[in-house]
């Protein structure tokens, strides 16, 4: 068991001493979590990183929210339709589980429960529509 002083943890809470008994182990993660805020604070301070997000100058919402150029607006949809296009040539039951797969986020074993098939069979299908839609796209560009 190691001795703590709360006030050293929580000095805006605890205005006294408030010495308390905890395990080795909570002391051990206490130590190694000051350590990292020491590390962060000598970090911020060596790479001239004082600012905060919460100053309500927009620092967040420019972080979050990038804005893109016009051309990478065009790429990007370029390359939308390049890929719904890839994926209309696919046959019906590839099509249909790439986009359960990729697009609505199920998993395979999900998708082959819902069909009535094997996991297998299922990634297979999948593996065999994207290579067809690699062949695809090599050929139209």
């Amino acid at each position: 068991m190691t001795k703590i002083n709360l006030r050293e943890q929580y000095p805006g809470f605890y205005k006294t001493d408030y010495i308390i008994e905890v395990p080795d182990e909570v002391a051990a993660v206490m130590k190694e979590h000051d350590r990292l805020e020491a590390a962060y604070r000598r970090r911020t301070y060596y790479h001239k990183a004082h600012y905060s997000l919460d100053r309500g100058d927009g620092i967040e919402y420019d972080a979050l929210f990038v804005s893109m150029t016009p051309c990478e607006l065009y790429e990007r949809k370029v390359t939308m339709e390049q890929l719904h296009a890839a994926i209309a040539a696919l046959p019906d039951k590839q099509a249909k589980r790439i986009y359960a797969y990729y697009f609505l986020g199920l998993t395979e074993s999900a998708i082959a429960k819902s069909e009535g098939v094997s996991v297998a069979s299922v990634s297979e299908s999948i593996q065999r529509g994207l290579r067809n839609m690699e062949t695809f796209l090599k050929n139209r560009l």
